[in-house]
């Protein structure tokens, strides 16, 4: 695989219990080698309005390939009614790294 078949996907959830459970079920489900989970503070624009609030942000490793199913997967398992799903590729890595997240994925 080249680099550009693997990356990561960035969503958010708003308690640490919805980041480890959604983390879990991600890789559980082989989508992603592995998810960091960090919390965060969030400044957004939501219904004509600025807010402010505490997120644990996911940080999804795992390869291109398997992001349209990622990205079903997080809708399908969020409850904000539009969830971040961002993919940001990884444009390099180590070759160890690189294969252990394709070993351990479908």
């Amino acid at each position: 695989m080249a680099l550009d078949d693997y990356t990561i996907v960035t969503t958010t959830v708003e308690t640490e219990q919805q980041a480890e459970a959604l983390a879990r079920k991600i890789v559980v489900e082989k989508l992603a080698a592995c998810v960091q989970i960090q919390k965060i503070k969030s400044v957004y624009s939501w219904n004509d309005k600025i807010e402010l609030n505490d997120e644990h942000l996911l940080m999804i490793k795992t390869r291109s390939d398997l992001f349209a199913e990622i990205s079903e997967f997080i809708k399908e398992n969020h409850d904000y009614q539009v969830p971040e799903i961002v993919q940001i590729p990884i444009t390099n890595g180590s070759n160890e790294y690189l294969s252990w997240i394709k070993k351990v994925t479908r």
